[in-house]
């Protein structure tokens, strides 16, 4: 099972000890696309749907359930209604440097109207870390 991350769940963010590291058997940088948010109300990033580089690390996971965990912190319920949840989980295509299709994963994603509430600001670089926002 391969999720995609790009902020507090990537290796050396706060998140990965607790949510990642016993249960990952591969972690591969790469990118997708979308838009990437820093969202200063909150202190972390958020992903919407779009047509530019956002790059974190593809993550492979031995095991499906700790998409149980991930969810819980994203705070997406799959049988919840999109309101309620301040993320959405969707397959998304996630690419290798080089360009080279590695796979569809899990990924994220906030909806634009939220990420205007939270106060997201536009990360150009399309890289997250908690140390540089």
């Amino acid at each position: 099972m391969k999720v995609f991350v790009y902020g507090t769940l990537k290796p050396g963010e706060v998140n990965y000890p607790y949510y990642c590291a016993d249960y990952v058997s591969e972690a591969l940088e790469a990118y997708t696309y979308g838009k990437l948010f820093h969202l200063r109300y909150c202190g972390y990033p958020a992903m919407t749907v779009g047509g530019e580089q956002v790059k974190g690390v593809l993550l492979t996971f031995n095991d499906d359930s700790v998409l149980i965990k991930l969810d819980e912190l994203e705070g997406y319920n799959p049988g919840g209604l999109g309101a309620d949840n301040e993320y959405y989980r969707q397959k998304i295509a996630v690419y290798a440097f080089s360009g080279e299709f590695l796979a569809n994963a899990w990924g994220y994603l906030m909806m634009p109207e939220k990420v205007k509430q939270l106060g997201g600001v536009v990360i150009a670089s399309g890289w997250w870390t908690q140390q540089h926002p």
